[in-house]
């Protein structure tokens, strides 16, 4: 008997191990998620700081989207970004969500759906991370005063450094954008997204249901995403790069 072909012998293992690798990761980032936003663990959550530096944030964010929120067609998109993304809002109950449910959910979404999960608590948990870095920098630089405007928002932003890390941060964005568009998209998530609504409101998971829910509404109406996310990717490299170059106007007027 001739002997089994290399893929068919292998596959049963291969399988698993990459269960393993994205249970190992989300099972990681749920614990360095818990102890970033613990008082106890990370004393800067205290900061005064830290809740004018979200609020700033989400002002940026919201005018550099200001032509996909006037598009009809974009609006849908752009709001969960501005909603559920990237902005000053608290993951932590959608994120817990994530951790009591995490078995069930390996068993019923799909791996590439699941690793975007995953990106999008990483993202969260970087810009978290960020977050505590500047209002420790604006804590030192803007004593007092707290209220930001763009002018201290640039000193501390270079002061903070860490433009690697800058620069990841926006590779996770368009992770996440691009992971949602395509796996909301595969057969059977629409179908299986109605059918777990009932379930997650009775078992206190509707933070995550809501999510979910809310990027497959929002990704329906975009058509290309690749170009949505393109753009997206584009505008926060180069406010990125401006910040850290020192440019005297790095949001082109948009903020004051």
């Amino acid at each position: 008997m001739p002997p089994r072909p290399r893929h068919v012998r292998h596959a049963p293992r291969d399988r698993p191990r990459r269960d393993g690798r994205l249970r190992h990761r989300l099972d990681r980032l749920l614990r360095e998620h818990q102890a970033l936003h613990d008082p106890a663990v990370e004393p800067r959550n205290r900061l005064p700081w830290l809740p004018e530096l979200r609020r700033w944030q989400a002002r940026r964010l919201e005018a550099s989207f200001d032509r996909f929120l006037r598009d009809p067609r974009r609006r849908p998109a752009a709001q969960f970004f501005l909603s559920d993304v990237y902005n000053e809002h608290d993951f932590a109950r959608r994120d817990a969500d994530i951790a009591r449910v995490l078995p069930m959910m390996q068993r019923l979404l799909p791996e590439h759906l699941l690793a975007t999960v995953a990106d999008a608590i990483e993202l969260g948990l970087l810009t978290h991370a960020l977050d505590l870095r500047m209002a420790q920098v604006l804590q030192r630089l803007g004593g007092p005063r707290r209220q930001l405007d763009a002018a201290l928002y640039a000193r501390a932003y270079r002061a903070a450094g860490l433009p690697r890390l800058r620069g990841y941060q926006i590779d996770l964005i368009a992770r996440v954008g691009l992971g949602l568009g395509q796996a909301l998209r595969l057969p059977g998530v629409s179908m299986l997204l109605r059918l777990s609504r009932a379930p997650a409101r009775a078992a206190g998971l509707w933070e995550l249901q809501g999510f979910l829910e809310r990027g497959f509404e929002a990704f329906a109406h975009l058509g290309d995403a690749g170009q949505f996310i393109g753009e997206i990717e584009r505008d926060e490299r180069g406010i990125s790069r401006r910040l850290f170059a020192g440019d005297p106007d790095p949001f082109d007027g948009a903020m004051a």
